[in-house]
């Protein structure tokens, strides 16, 4: 019998109707790079995630391919995609930074374990789960407003907050 294992994330597509939008965010908000993306004769990103074994991928597709049957837009919110898990370092930068783009987010401390959580969703709805190892911060436990606090199954995804995002990042980054 073979042996087999599962041995990491190679990549995650994400689907989106606002491709410009969407990779600003995954790169001015989160903090992503772009890598290099073979021209598959539609338009994308590729976005690079760096892992300790490596670099995992995070795909974003635009035009036909994010297309729902028939031409219409993507469904947001599907359950296609629950969310993606990355893990991150700079909690309060990171609040910070969601606070500036005007973008909604809850807070997590998971419970007798050292690691916090941001949750944050993406243009297209997508939600992103940001996981911080406590003893790497440096910082108290947070004290999580109630107003903040994540509640699994509850979306707080507003997608009127992501309208003129691309023009929020670029005024900030001129």
């Amino acid at each position: 019998m073979s042996t087999t294992a599962i041995t990491g994330l190679l990549h995650v597509a994400i689907k989106t109707m606002d491709l410009d939008a969407t990779v600003a965010f995954y790169t001015k908000v989160i903090g992503l790079r772009l890598v290099h993306r073979p021209d598959f004769g539609f338009p994308g990103a590729w976005l690079g995630v760096p892992t300790p074994v490596g670099e995992a991928v995070i795909h974003i597709y635009a035009g036909g391919p994010a297309l729902a049957a028939g031409g219409g837009k993507v469904p947001t919110n599907t359950g296609a995609i629950d969310h993606l898990s990355i893990t991150a370092i700079g909690w309060n930068g990171f609040r910070e930074r969601f606070a500036q783009f005007g973008l909604p987010w809850r807070e997590f401390v998971i419970p007798k374990t050292t690691y916090w959580q941001l949750f944050v969703f993406d243009p297209s709805g997508v939600q992103l789960e940001l996981t911080f190892d406590s003893d790497a911060e440096r910082i108290p436990v947070p004290d999580i407003p109630e107003a903040k606090r994540y509640q699994a199954g509850e979306s707080f995804f507003d997608p009127s907050c992501y309208v003129g995002l691309k023009d929020k990042i670029a005024a900030l980054a001129a």
